[in-house]
């Protein structure tokens, strides 16, 4: 995918009347989201991949995360009703065309956000649901009920690694094989979900698959190959710009196949600011080429990850 040089016009669910925006703007992408104060994740991921994509980010802050390249200590929780002012008072000024939600930091805040969603029914949710397993027990299991409870229900897109989708849809699973993508999307149904985008599924050959799902079964999707190497915030990067894409009015499975390549492609020019894993750079096609090889020496390798961001995971390499 060849990512924009500029934003592009959009048109939102409900246009706006063209007095209370100027024609040809960028379309707006509400994003509710942690702050990591790495870059690779949380909101400035967000704000850095819905930039690139030609939409534009109004960031809400739902949490601040105490983190670095390596790895999440611990959160700290803004209170609920600051993070609903936040979103009311950018509402009230601008017309929406999609929203993302990522970490919302506690179950309250979880409840608040839902509660703002249900006044916009018809703009799409792109919501993704990291590993949590930095959190403690209690706090865990509140979140993820709320989340489950509250916006599944609402969400165009739930957008998760297999393993974290297995483990919070199917939490009493019990067979030898691993969920398929369909079966995910099934459970996601029930609880009203429209559609899943399931990332990291093992396929033999040290292949992966990232699919997109309904109950009915796939939709779209992408494999690619496996190798070894470390990334930090790619589910992020993705749902992000999923969500950007589809501000525009494209088509969902068309939306997702442009996601994963922009993904794909930012984690290709990956760097590492830190002593920890590597951040997709969300601006590569910004950037001058690089010097091609010496004669003689060998192209740098890359590739992206099974999109889990909870521990280092495989890498993949795009085959298709």
């Amino acid at each position: 995918m060849n990512a924009p040089q500029s934003g592009p016009s959009h048109v939102s669910p409900e246009t706006p009347d063209p007095a209370d925006q100027d024609a040809g703007a960028p379309a707006c992408v509400l994003s509710f989201n942690a702050n990591d104060p790495s870059g690779a994740s949380g909101i400035g991921a967000d704000i850095a991949t819905i930039a690139a994509m030609g939409a534009h980010a109004l960031p809400v802050v739902t949490s601040l995360l105490i983190r670095d390249t390596a790895e999440i200590f611990e959160s700290v929780e803004i209170d609920a009703d600051a993070v609903a002012e936040q979103a009311r008072s950018i509402l009230e000024d601008a017309t929406i065309a999609s929203w993302k939600v990522g970490f919302l930091g506690s179950a309250e805040t979880v409840g608040v956000v839902a509660e703002i969603l249900s006044d916009y029914p018809d703009v799409p949710l792109v919501s993704y649901l990291p590993n949590l397993s930095w959190m403690d027990d209690d706090a865990q299991s509140s979140y993820l009920d709320a989340f489950r409870e509250l916006i599944v229900p609402a969400s165009h897109v739930l957008v998760g690694n297999h393993t974290t989708l297995t483990d919070f849809l199917l939490p009493e699973w019990e067979a030898e094989r691993a969920p398929s993508a369909r079966e995910l999307a099934v459970a996601a149904a029930e609880l009203g979900a429209g559609y899943v985008l399931v990332t990291g599924v093992q396929l033999p050959d040290q292949f992966i698959d990232n699919v997109l799902a309904t109950a009915q079964g796939a939709v779209a999707g992408e494999r690619f190959e496996r190798f070894e190497a470390s990334f930090v915030g790619a589910g992020d990067t993705l749902s992000a710009a999923l969500a950007a894409i589809l501000s525009s009015g494209t088509e969902l499975d068309v939306a997702v196949s442009e996601a994963l390549s922009f993904l794909d492609q930012s984690l290709d020019a990956g760097f590492r600011p830190g002593m920890g894993g590597v951040v997709p750079d969300r601006f590569f096609w910004a950037l001058p080429p690089g010097e091609p090889p010496a004669e003689g020496e060998a192209a740098p390798e890359s590739g992206h990850p099974a999109l889990d961001d909870s521990v280092p995971p495989p890498n993949s390499r795009n085959v298709h």
